[in-house]
């Protein structure tokens, strides 16, 4: 074992220097850390064939952490780009078809070699049938170990999406099939609107809580409040400035829960223009994070 050559430092010593960085603005380690904030490409110009380098070049420019990409397709050129910006691509998204027998794009094996140096998550949703069958969730575990073994060798992670009307819908769901393949970097995510289709807002504390083992992600937006199962996705997916449901209390949740991980600004069909959207969505954003 190594030894440090200042053994003589008593404790009394060490938290002597620590009160004097403390006060210099040096330890930062009590202060609560910012998440890292990324936004999704259904909101970066994807749909509107901006390419990667614009798409890198907007969200530097509006101080976004990186990217929540989709799929396995051209990701050398989009990890370029997002290099060259200092940025990080948080998440792929990916489609995982249990009643197939190629479940997952033929593409995947390679690119999360190439994922690697970012950490890049697989966020899968799963799909299959609407409802949970023991033999559809024993060919998720066959899958998601698999895909899990893979992406272990290059330190990544298999984060499931409850998405409304998939195989995994909800957290509950998600939360059944990630204790079934039982895998230390296989867990699920929180999705707000998701969620808010298809629960009450008064779940939300005991959902964080179930959910907080193995959370391993987080989308957020802009919605409304109320009876929100009744509510179209355009209350339910609005820019992080609008709508009336308290998303700074939803981020205050997590950190009480301990949740430390990055947050993805979820754009599913927003309207309007991409750069104002990110902007407004940002914006908020620093507006919710704790004043130091």
């Amino acid at each position: 074992m190594h030894r440090s050559n200042h053994q003589h430092a008593t404790p009394l010593t060490c938290l002597a220097l620590l009160g004097i960085l403390a006060v210099a603005g040096h330890v930062s380690a009590a202060e609560p850390q910012p998440h890292p904030f990324f936004a999704f490409d259904n909101g970066v110009g994807r749909d509107v064939g901006m390419k990667p380098e614009q798409q890198a070049q907007l969200l530097a420019d509006l101080g976004y952490d990186g990217i929540g990409y989709t799929g396995v397709n051209n990701v050398p050129a989009m990890l370029k780009a997002l290099d060259a910006h200092g940025l990080k691509m948080f998440s792929t998204y990916l489609k995982v078809d249990l009643a197939s027998e190629t479940p997952y794009d033929a593409g995947l094996p390679e690119a999360i070699k190439l994922f690697k140096p970012h950490g890049t998550a697989l966020w899968v949703h799963l799909h299959g049938a609407r409802s949970p069958s023991e033999e559809l969730d024993d060919r998720a575990v066959t899958v998601l170990r698999e895909i899990a073994k893979m992406a272990d060798a290059s330190g990544l992670k298999v984060v499931l999406y409850p998405h409304v009307g998939f195989y995994v819908a909800n957290n509950a769901d998600a939360l059944r099939v990630v204790k079934k393949v039982d895998r230390p970097n296989v867990g699920t995510s929180f999705n707000l609107c998701h969620f808010l289709k298809q629960q009450n807002e008064a779940d939300l504390e005991k959902v964080l809580e179930q959910s907080m083992p193995h959370m391993m992600l987080v989308s957020i937006n802009g919605a409304d409040s109320g009876d929100t199962q009744a509510m179209p996705w355009s209350q339910l997916i609005q820019t992080l400035d609008r709508g009336s449901f308290d998303v700074a209390r939803l981020l205050r949740l997590l950190g009480k829960s301990g949740y430390t991980g990055p947050i993805g600004l979820q754009c599913y069909a927003i309207k309007g223009d991409v750069r104002e959207n990110l902007k407004r969505s940002k914006a908020a954003w620093d507006k919710m994070q704790p004043k130091p």
